[in-house]
């Protein structure tokens, strides 16, 4: 982690070494965060852990200001450290005004339109060097459930499971690739979103944690948003921001749309809940509330007919009884 010594060097290059430094409530990796308040001036002082590089987050925050969107602008940066000093959006993300009782149905719509506007506009410069969010990359991501998930419930992990897991999931991601490709941003969702009603149309979004993005499906996005693994997505509001994105692209075939949807939905609710058992191993324990929303959403998911091989696997490995506990897990 970076040293004080480092960021204070850091912040007095910068001018901030009088600030007040207030320290803003970390997201699920190991990235922490400060606020810097200096009479008017707000910033952010992000710290990064050693290897994890902050130039895709400077890439993907141009490409997104290049299209007309908001992502905080890079006030500072030190690579050699991962020291970022980035623009201050303030406290009212979306988490927080749905907590306080906002409507949420104008904040849900400003996000679809914002995809909307993202994926009719945006275009890899040539040159660009970002992950592909293919079907090989999403099987990876997907096999985290069986290295980090399935050791966490079973004394001994079947090896034939793992290869029925990972042909299942093989076959269900296959249709899920047959949507137009853009600018995947990946933790798009309510914690991430930030509303700023000082800026106009689209802007009004303000966007953070997009450094593991890359390049992939269009629906990827909009699952993450409508199937919020942290909180409960009213049926009516995700139905009316589907039907408002088809109706943005007329063009994408129905059948294709809804079954990535479905897929991509299963594959991130999979991951998640992988990655969100593994920090509750870690001394964690707040992250298990979310598990049962997860189980849920991934219930609901596996009803569709290109995912029947993947509910198959869990009907035979990892039925409900046994992810609620009510049958011992051998």
């Amino acid at each position: 982690m970076v040293s004080p010594d480092q960021t204070a060097i850091f912040l007095r290059r910068q001018g901030w070494h009088d600030a007040r430094r207030d320290t803003l409530a970390g997201d699920a990796s190991s990235r922490r965060y400060e606020r810097l308040v200096q009479g008017e001036r707000r910033a952010l002082l992000a710290m990064l852990p050693p290897g994890e590089h902050h130039d895709d987050f400077n890439l993907i925050a141009g490409l997104l200001q290049d299209v007309g969107l908001s992502a905080p602008r890079i006030l500072a940066a030190e690579r050699e450290h991962g020291l970022l000093l980035v623009e201050d959006f303030g406290d009212d993300t979306y988490t927080a005004l749905l907590d306080g009782g906002a409507d949420a149905r104008p904040l849900y719509e400003l996000a679809v339109d914002a995809l909307i506007h993202l994926h009719r506009n945006f275009a890899a410069p040539a040159g660009t060097e970002l992950p592909i969010f293919d079907q090989s990359l999403f099987l990876k991501q997907t096999m985290l459930f069986c290295e980090t998930y399935l050791p966490s419930v079973f004394e001994t992990v079947d090896e034939a499971a793992v290869r029925a897991f990972k042909a299942a999931w093989r076959s269900a991601l296959a249709p899920a690739m047959a949507v137009p490709q853009s600018l995947l941003l990946r933790d798009f969702h309510a914690g991430n979103l930030f509303l700023l009603p000082e800026r106009s149309g689209v802007r009004a979004c303000g966007l953070i944690d997009f450094q593991d993005g890359g390049i992939g499906p269009v629906t990827y996005d909009l699952v993450s948003l409508l199937q919020d693994a942290r909180r409960d997505v009213p049926a009516q509001i995700s139905a009316a921001c589907l039907t408002r994105y088809r109706a943005a692209f007329p063009e994408l075939e129905q059948t294709a749309f809804e079954t990535s949807c479905a897929v991509l939905a299963a594959q991130r609710h999979v991951r998640v809940i992988a990655i969100f058992a593994r920090l509750a191993g870690q001394g964690k324990p707040g992250y298990l509330q979310h598990m049962p929303r997860l189980w849920r959403l991934l219930t609901r998911a596996l009803a569709h007919p290109a995912l029947a091989g993947v509910a198959a696997w869990f009907e035979a490995y990892l039925p409900a009884a046994v992810q609620t506990g009510q049958q011992s897990r051998q």
